[in-house]
């Protein structure tokens, strides 16, 4: 079955940098976009970015763009999200998520789009 496995939550400073990781298996990871979402307490689950198969279309939220970068390894089956220039707001638990069906585009997120997502990882920014 279909499982999304996130790493490298922690602590870090404002300003400082993480470099969070999902590593896949159960389906032809190379086929299917994928997406990072993030949920901070007593907050709704919110899209963060989303990437096309083979990695040729990104996209970003306003709040994250020119700060964050999403890319992934087809052959190791991972999923990344370098982010850069944190800040208390972006304190969440991140979670990656699978689209539906097989596409060559970028599908637009939304939680019937992207329904598969793993445990999450902690990320925590003092101000």
């Amino acid at each position: 079955q279909v499982q999304l496995v996130e790493s490298g939550g922690g602590l870090v400073q404002s300003g400082g940098s993480l470099r969070l990781s999902c590593t896949t298996s159960g389906f032809t990871f190379r086929n299917y976009p994928m997406a990072w979402v993030r949920q901070a307490p007593g907050k709704r689950l919110e899209w963060v970015s989303s990437i096309s198969h083979g990695g040729r279309m990104t996209d970003y939220a306003d709040s994250v763009k020119g700060r964050f970068i999403i890319s992934r390894a087809d052959a190791e089956n991972t999923l990344y999200l370098q982010m850069n220039s944190l800040k208390p707001e972006d304190a969440a638990v991140y979670y990656c998520a699978k689209f539906r069906y097989i596409h060559t585009e970028l599908p637009v997120y939304s939680d019937y789009n992207y329904p598969e997502r793993g445990q999450g990882t902690q990320v925590t920014v003092s101000s």
